[in-house]
């Protein structure tokens, strides 16, 4: 078992190792905070469902709780779900495991709880996620013809290259001590995609965003009735701070 999940997050990716090609460490971009954008969580929605459910499940997210972030019944049967899926149906991958298995060498992993557990010394899980699906490039060298500058040698194929173009990692050698070490300086547009860099960061803060709310949507409830919970104790002990001293007071 151990052996498999290892085999699963080297395959595509998703650990919490943060390499350059060179060796050297690169930060993780912080993701903005998009927990309250209702259109954002929509948008990331449609994201997800359309070029991340290909491959991966959120086994334990159903389409129906999507009215969360103020999506209509209809509006999830009519935009997000396919053919043979019914709106009560948790969100399930549609290529088949075994395929996958064989295309990627490990069956792609579920991403209900990517986002909270992707966490580590560079930051948040939904920063490392910002940072990955933006640091894509092509390198002719590996199976799929993509590599990445947050986990080099990975697996997964970029499947918004066409939103994103195609970019090339620049690269700047530093003689320290001597050793040459590559220092990532930027990016260099080979091809435009459909959307502009601007564009593209916006939609990957979108599909981050709601990698982070599905890994617990009920996070801004729980926020709002602690404000609550927390101001009720608040009066609550004020209230009990003036008996106390009204009581001793007559026995005093």
């Amino acid at each position: 078992m151990k052996k498999f999940i290892l085999s699963v997050v080297m395959a595509l990716g998703l650990a919490g190792a943060v390499h350059a090609a060179g060796g050297e460490t690169i930060a993780w971009d912080k993701a903005p905070d998009k927990l309250n954008d209702l259109p954002s969580l929509q948008n990331g929605a449609k994201l997800f469902v359309n070029y991340c459910l290909n491959c991966h499940s959120a086994a334990f997210m159903r389409y129906n709780r999507l009215q969360d972030i103020g999506l209509t019944e209809q509006q999830i049967k009519d935009n997000l779900l396919f053919t043979t899926d019914r709106v009560g149906d948790t969100m399930k991958a549609n290529v088949d495991p075994k395929q996958a298995k064989d295309w990627f060498g490990a069956t792609p992993p579920d991403l209900t709880l990517i986002a909270r557990s992707r966490a580590g010394h560079g930051g948040t899980g939904a920063d490392y996620l910002y940072t990955y699906m933006r640091t894509f490039y092509k390198d002719d060298t590996k199976a799929t013809g993509w590599n990445n500058l947050v986990f080099p040698s990975v697996g997964m194929p970029h499947v918004l290259w066409e939103l994103q173009g195609d970019r090339q990692p620049v690269f700047e050698t530093i003689n320290e001590n001597g050793h040459e070490n590559k220092v990532f300086k930027g990016w260099k547009q080979v091809s435009p995609g459909t959307m502009t860099p601007q564009q593209y960061d916006e939609a990957m803060a979108d599909l981050v965003g709601f990698l982070q709310w599905m890994g617990e949507p009920a996070q801004n409830q729980r926020v709002r009735v602690g404000v609550w919970v927390l101001l009720f104790l608040a009066g609550f002990t004020l209230i009990a701070w003036r008996l106390n001293a009204a009581y001793w007071k007559d026995i005093k």
